[in-house]
């Protein structure tokens, strides 16, 4: 019997805690595939589920491409087979497309064009290539200068939503809404104005329902796994990742998502994020993730096929039967919908009736799995480190040095530890975690 085939996941980017990544180790690893992936360090949370076959471990995001492409490159020599490449943020789905030819002497992946996962994952280029083919979506405009910008405010009706046309270019950029001219020009500053022109002005829609079109499409655009659901919360609220969601079938939206990736010729993985808007009675298109999503396993077939299965099966010659979808699943992203949570009670949007009855459903964790409980374990473990380590920098530990950096032109990151001299204890403590932190970092090549 021949072995079947591993898979590697790629992450660019310096995300240690993602749900998604641990969906697919778990999803693939039932079935006995193996299952590696790329991390930060040896304690992420998804590198200790039961069912990963192996952690590579170095800093993608901080890495330019050509020594990303080297490390890739003994990666794939090192697993010594033909592996299946899925790529969990947009840039690694960018980079797999148009370093193709290079990666697929070890990888195997969707043959898609090389430049259309840049051109849907670009905000700007998507809603420009929405318009083009007659997709709906919302107004924009991406300022250049910050005369534009105030153009933009005198003829836009506020609120308005800010987000970066390209995320991976400013990952601390997040999408906010703002309510005022003054708040418009305050972000363009922060962003880097025209210096680092990335910022995209889009048009408010209401909140209403929010829906979501994970699917697979084969090398011929046919969609051989397409699922709808809701997203019931989001942190920051309306704005932000889902942390709820509800599978729900949506007869009109798959049209819509199918007809759409018929029309650009899209092969592999993508997560699709629509806004139901009252006012013209459509479905307006937001974001168009050419890679897959955090939350896909919130759906699955009636043969239990999710659309990392369905890849799996398509690029190993297997064949898939495009069957129901199963309604009424309900994913929780336990962490972050707590503070989700949270944030829709104050806001006066949640009550606690309408909270109990939102996880009504079979639910799938994104973290608590009683077959596999360290993930659950270690993620709850590295957000009490994470506070802990807010404490000291910002609390009455924080040194002088800290507290008159702000003014100071200095050449460290924003996490960096500080030595605090003063504080022996602290200090001492300080220093055994920071070198822990470097020594789990070290590359796996080390």
């Amino acid at each position: 019997m021949t072995a079947p085939a591993p898979v590697l996941i790629l992450k660019t980017g310096s995300y240690a805690i993602h749900h998604g990544q641990l969906g697919i180790i778990r999803s693939l690893g039932r079935l006995g595939i193996p299952v590696y992936t790329v991390a930060e360090d040896h304690l992420t949370p998804a590198g200790t589920s039961r069912y990963l076959a192996g952690n590579f471990v170095w800093h993608a995001g901080d890495l330019p491409r050509p020594q990303l492409l080297e490390a890739l490159a003994k990666i794939g020599k090192n697993l010594n087979r033909p592996t299946i490449l899925i790529p969990t943020d947009d840039l690694g789905a960018i980079l797999v497309a148009e370093e193709s030819a290079r990666l697929r002497q070890w990888f195997v992946f969707p043959d898609i064009s090389a430049g259309l996962p840049r051109k849907l994952a670009n905000k700007q280029m998507l809603y420009a290539l929405c318009r083009q083919i007659g997709v709906p979506c919302p107004n924009t405009r991406c300022p250049t200068s910050i005369s534009d910008v105030h153009e933009f405010a005198v003829s836009a009706r506020f609120p308005i939503v800010v987000k970066p046309a390209a995320g991976w270019l400013h990952p601390k950029l997040r999408v906010s809404i703002v309510h005022s001219e003054q708040e418009l020009v305050d972000v363009w500053h922060w962003a880097g104005g025209s210096q680092n022109p990335n910022l995209l002005l889009q048009e408010y829609i209401p909140p209403g329902a929010d829906w979501f079109f994970h699917g697979y499409c084969n090398g011929a655009s046919d969609c051989l796994a397409g699922f709808t659901g809701m997203k019931l919360r989001s942190y920051p609220p309306h704005a932000g990742m889902t942390t709820l969601g509800r599978s729900i079938t949506n007869d009109v939206l798959l049209h819509h998502a199918q007809t759409l990736l018929k029309a650009i010729s899209y092969a592999g993985i993508m997560d699709l994020d629509f806004r139901f808007d009252e006012r013209d009675r459509q479905y307006k298109l937001l974001d168009f993730n050419p890679r897959i999503g955090a939350q896909f396993r919130l759906f699955v077939d009636d043969n239990g096929l999710d659309v990392a299965r369905a890849l799996y099966r398509d690029l190993t010659g297997q064949t898939v039967r495009p069957s129901k979808q199963v309604d009424g699943r309900v994913l929780v992203v336990e962490p972050d919908d707590l503070r989700a949570s949270m944030n829709y009670f104050r806001r006066g949007e949640l009550s606690a009736y309408d909270w109990l009855r939102s996880f009504k459903g079979r639910k799938e964790f994104a973290w608590l799995n009683w077959d596999d409980p360290l993930p659950f374990l270690m993620v709850w473990a590295r957000f009490a480190i994470r506070g802990v380590g807010k404490i000291l920098r910002i609390g009455p530990f924080k040194s002088n040095a800290t507290c008159q950096s702000a003014g100071m032109d200095q050449e460290r990151k924003p996490d960096q530890v500080i030595p605090l001299s003063r504080y022996g204890l602290w200090s001492g403590l300080i220093s055994v975690v920071g070198s822990l932190r470097h020594y789990l970092a070290r590359p796996w090549w080390n």
